[in-house]
């Protein structure tokens, strides 16, 4: 499979929203612990160029949203490394364009943020000197491509107060936190509550429109009475004194919640019509552009059902693998099931099966390694085994 060709430059809508973009970046990542252990959850690499930031970034640059700004929350520099001044986003700009909102803490040893509303509340002049009527409010946990135009357009016909994107949950979300709902026959949210199990429903994706005069409102409210936490205290607190609507989103959606859910996802972006549909439709996903020669095939090398980034080096065997920028395969090795990340160097005769291998990870030669499709095994950053 070939990746899409991504530029900063890339054609996009000219009409703008009328709206800011909010990515907030608090998250409960203990069940990630492996992959978030030095980045937050938004910086995690994904489908073999990509980070997990890109999806929902993107989705607001399709959308013409201008102005976005990010609340960091701890252990954000290869966030920042890759965001830089937002040029692949088209968000390198004089006016709006992208902006890190810093979090409301010294991040010292014994520090702990209970939730996000402070690092609202810090940073509530740049919503403040916003001139525009809404905001998209979103996480980075959900993978999707969707048409915030047609999220806004249907929040303005119902004439909500909140609009939440939500999706039909499935099994492969995996065991982390999620918000799960309850919708009358009105599309109103009737209930909200945060789960760790997994059972059939309607699942919120993170992805919220609301009027930027009420978030405001929310944040000032919420932090005046010593509460902590945007989604129990703002939103879920507040079910029956505001019109919460939520809006159903169609297409693939990937909620990256866990281990298992991160690798289920990355094995199903495997399937053509899940690759194609979640990078090009309804609009295209950007990221860093990075300028590295080809993918190298040797003789002798075996690829089967594979996405191979550019920079590769592959002597060996590789089936339903993802292999990121830089990955090395010598000969006689035999990778299936496999995610690969940046530079991963795999030595002479190894195999590995159901495997995930952070960034900078060195295999030595003649090893073998082997996890579970729902229990994979994980090498954790710059690891030599």
């Amino acid at each position: 499979m070939r990746f899409p060709r991504l530029n900063g430059y890339a054609e996009r809508g000219h009409k703008l929203m009328d709206a800011i973009g909010l990515i907030n970046l608090y998250a409960v990542q203990e069940p990630l612990l492996d992959l978030t252990q030095n980045r937050p959850l938004a910086a995690v690499p994904f489908a073999g160029r990509y980070r997990l930031i890109d999806f929902t970034l993107s989705n607001m640059v399709n959308a013409g949203i201008g102005g976005i700004g990010i609340l960091v929350q701890h252990k954000y520099r290869s966030l920042m490394d890759h965001l830089r001044s937002g040029k692949e986003w088209d968000l390198a700009r004089k006016r709006d364009g992208l902006t890190i909102l810093p979090p409301a803490y010294a991040n010292q040893p014994g520090d702990r943020q209970l939730g996000d509303i402070d690092n609202f509340k810090t940073n509530l002049d740049y919503i403040l000197r916003s001139n525009h009527k809404y905001t998209v409010l979103a996480e980075t946990g959900m993978v999707c491509n969707i048409d915030l135009k047609a999220v806004l357009a249907a929040h303005q016909a119902s004439r909500a107060d909140i609009t939440a994107v939500y999706c039909e949950q499935d099994e492969n979300f995996g065991d982390g936190y999620r918000t799960l709902l309850t919708l009358d026959n009105n599309s109103r949210i009737t209930d909200m509550r945060i789960s760790s199990r997994w059972q059939a429903g309607q699942l919120a994706t993170g992805i919220y429109i609301l009027e930027r005069q009420l978030l405001v409102d929310l944040i000032e409210n919420g932090a005046a009475r010593g509460k902590y936490d945007f989604l129990k205290h703002c939103l879920i607190k507040n079910l029956t004194s505001l019109k919460i609507c939520g809006y159903r989103h169609y297409g693939y959606k990937a909620m990256i919640n866990s281990v298992q859910s991160y690798f289920t996802c990355s094995m199903d972006l495997l399937k053509p019509e899940v690759w194609k549909e979640l990078f090009f439709q309804p609009g295209l996903i950007y990221t860093k552009i990075k300028d590295e020669p080809p993918a190298k095939y040797k003789a002798g090398a075996r690829v089967v059902n594979s996405l191979v980034a550019n920079g590769c080096y592959i002597e060996g065997t590789v089936e339903n693998s993802i292999l990121f920028r830089g990955v090395k395969v010598a000969s006689g090795v035999k990778l299936q099931n496999c995610v690969i990340m940046q530079k991963g160097q795999i030595g002479a005769g190894s195999v590995l099966n159901n495997v995930i291998c952070d960034k900078d990870v060195q295999v030595m030669a003649g090893r073998s390694l082997s996890g579970a499709p729902n229990y994979p095994m994980i090498i954790k950053k710059g690891m030599v085994i």
